[in-house]
């Protein structure tokens, strides 16, 4: 304990040894262990079944949002793809000269990134051909724009490559894939 003459007031002063100090529990018998563990975990048939009939009816009830959540989810994903394949299309085939070809380039650079950033952690949507190839052919618009800036023209065999991706897309989007 610090002095009484000390600035510091006793509250914030230390606590003894003595006052800290707290009695342990009894230890338990193995026998009154065991018989507390017996009865926690013994139930009877009825009450596991009812259990698991209630798990079982929650999960069927259920469902149907779970299948209405992920339609939602695709048509959304199915629509925002489109969206950003016609802005691909229109982005590349604008000629060289074009006043307005730099903004485009911006506006589908922020929809492509937007987009990527989006669907790029759906774990449902990693295994589908449509994902794969439409990042590919981002990856490719993007790569293009970001090394040559967004004035210059793509060269005809990326751009065709490119547009090739963009009608496998649309194709695996018809089939739900």
């Amino acid at each position: 304990m610090r002095a009484a003459s000390s600035p510091v007031p006793a509250m914030l002063a230390a606590p003894s040894a003595a006052a800290v100090a707290k009695p342990l529990p009894a230890p338990r018998s193995s026998t009154a262990l065991h018989a507390t563990a017996a009865s926690a975990t013994s139930s009877s048939r009825r009450d596991v079944l009812a259990g698991t009939g209630l798990g079982a009816a929650l999960l069927l009830a259920l469902s149907p949002c779970v299948g209405a959540a992920r339609a939602a989810a695709d048509e959304e994903y199915v629509s925002e793809t489109k969206e950003v394949i016609g802005k691909v299309r229109s982005t590349i085939s604008m000629e060289k000269t074009d006043p307005k070809v730099a903004d485009a380039v911006t506006e589908l650079r922020e929809m492509s990134n937007s987009w990527v950033a989006k669907y790029r952690r759906e774990k449902g949507l990693l295994g589908r051909q449509s994902f794969r190839d439409m990042y590919s052919a981002l990856n490719a618009v993007s790569g293009h724009y970001i090394s040559f800036g967004p004035t210059a023209p793509i060269p005809n065999k990326r751009r065709v490559r490119i547009l090739e991706e963009m009608d496998s897309v649309e194709k695996s989007l018809q089939r739900g894939r």
